[in-house]
């Protein structure tokens, strides 16, 4: 770890840095509004009786004389029927623009991959902006990634889901 800076599993009372670095995100991918998080929501589903999801939070200083939160990661483990074994997924990471190329998103793939290790993943998927040329870059040539070009992603929000009932079978 850098004497700079330093990454921890989130705590509840994290919850407003996160939050505005998932705003901060949303902002470099050119989508503020599509926010819909909330510090309610977060300490729900991140640490409620059921945690759908897990963050690990950058910090600059020490773990003893921490500064400001400076990125994030945030993930959740699935499951592949191919390999029968879970996997982690990688929903979002983030470094704060100023705080880039100092080893900060290498070092949070470093948590990530022991995070995966201890569960037996098989896989680590996340997915990336077409348009995000850094990042595919970094994924690419600095972790050895590869692109999986035959797959697309597709999604239902909120509407869609709730439009899923015109087809239940009537018992």
């Amino acid at each position: 770890m850098s004497a700079n800076w330093h990454i921890r599993p989130a705590r509840q009372e994290d919850v407003p840095d996160l939050l505005q670095l998932i705003i901060d995100l949303a902002t470099y991918e050119k989508a503020p509004d599509s926010v819909k998080a909330t510090p309610e929501i977060l300490r729900q589903n991140l640490f409620g009786e059921t945690p759908f999801a897990h963050a690990l939070l950058a910090f600059s200083g020490t773990a003893d004389a921490p500064g400001e939160a400076i990125g994030m990661a945030l993930y959740f483990f699935n499951f592949s029927t191919w390999t029968g074994r879970p996997g982690l997924y990688l929903e979002d990471l983030y470094v704060k623009p100023e705080h880039r190329a100092k080893g900060i998103g290498k070092a949070f793939f470093v948590e990530l991959g022991k995070a995966a290790q201890a569960k037996n993943c098989a896989r680590l998927d996340w997915s990336v902006l077409k348009w995000n040329k850094p990042s595919i870059d970094f994924y690419e040539q600095s972790l050895g990634a590869t692109m999986m070009s035959e797959w697309v992603g597709m999604r239902l929000e909120e509407d869609g889901i709730e439009n899923l009932k015109r087809f239940a079978r009537a018992n």
